[in-house]
């Protein structure tokens, strides 16, 4: 298929939401790559700064781009600012959504999350607010998109577990200190030894939890709004390779998972 810029951009940075949104009414998939395109510069402002205070500066430089769509000020130059504000000028994405993502990305910026309630709330503002921002620009309901918000923090848990050893390459951790603490860890210790077996069990009950949060989450979603629920297909088949004690690659997807979503979206039931 013929891709937009913005496309493009979706499917390099995020091929697995890339794929969900090819479920999306033609209409509004557009705008879906934008959202993708958002949450993937948000997700790299702590990655892509060297001190916490140049991230927080990344993504005041997002909210002021959203503010000033809203408020009908001309576009910036970048190749996902200006969709997006071309995206929120014609109704397409909530800036209020879009905003509540950027806020949920502070946390990161700090020295690791120290509770298991914060690590939820992270989970449910970041990957969870993508799905409900998303939801909401396939015309969801309020309570629709809430439902949603659960579906894409299994995603996100998913995401968190399976690449914890990517994370300690690089000088992070953002499991939570208090369920790190109860099993004798630390971040530091989980950054010098991500496989060390104490974490490898910790890891595995936490996405077994996830299991259990996901199967009793709600499923019944719109038609319309199917894109937007999509990875939560994704999200079971990871958490049960890792309950299971399995791996998963941190990027790069099979063919059964690929025909695992394909699937859900044309039945439209993730």
């Amino acid at each position: 298929m013929a891709l937009s810029p913005i496309g493009a951009f979706a499917r390099e940075h995020d091929p697995d939401r890339f794929l969900c949104a090819l479920f999306a009414p033609a209409a509004s998939r557009e705008a879906i790559f934008v959202l993708i395109g958002v949450n993937h510069e948000l997700a790299r402002a702590r990655e892509a700064t060297t001190n916490p205070m140049a991230a927080l500066i990344r993504l005041q430089w997002w909210r002021d781009a959203i503010d000033e769509a809203r408020a009908g000020r001309p576009p910036r130059r970048h190749e996902v600012a200006a969709p997006l504000h071309g995206a929120i000028v014609a109704g397409m994405l909530d800036p209020d959504a879009l905003l509540s993502m950027v806020d949920a990305r502070e946390v990161e910026a700090e020295d690791g999350i120290a509770s298991e309630e914060a690590f939820v709330a992270w989970l449910r503002g970041t990957a969870g607010g993508w799905s409900a921002a998303a939801g909401l620009a396939l015309r969801a309901t309020p309570a629709e998109a809430e439902a949603l918000r659960g579906l894409g923090a299994a995603y996100g848990l998913a995401g968190v577990l399976r690449s914890t050893a990517v994370h300690a390459a690089q000088g992070r951790c953002v499991l939570p200190a208090d369920r790190l603490a109860r099993h004798g860890l630390s971040a530091a210790a989980v950054m010098a030894a991500p496989g060390a077996p104490a974490l490898q069990a910790m890891l595995r009950d936490m996405a077994a939890e996830g299991l259990v949060a996901l199967d009793g989450a709600r499923h019944d979603l719109p038609p319309g709004a199917i894109a937007a629920g999509l990875p939560a297909v994704l999200a079971r088949r990871d958490l049960a390779r890792l309950a299971a004690g399995g791996t998963v690659a941190p990027r790069g997807r099979g063919v059964a998972d690929r025909l695992a979503v394909a699937w859900a979206g044309l039945r439209g039931r993730p």
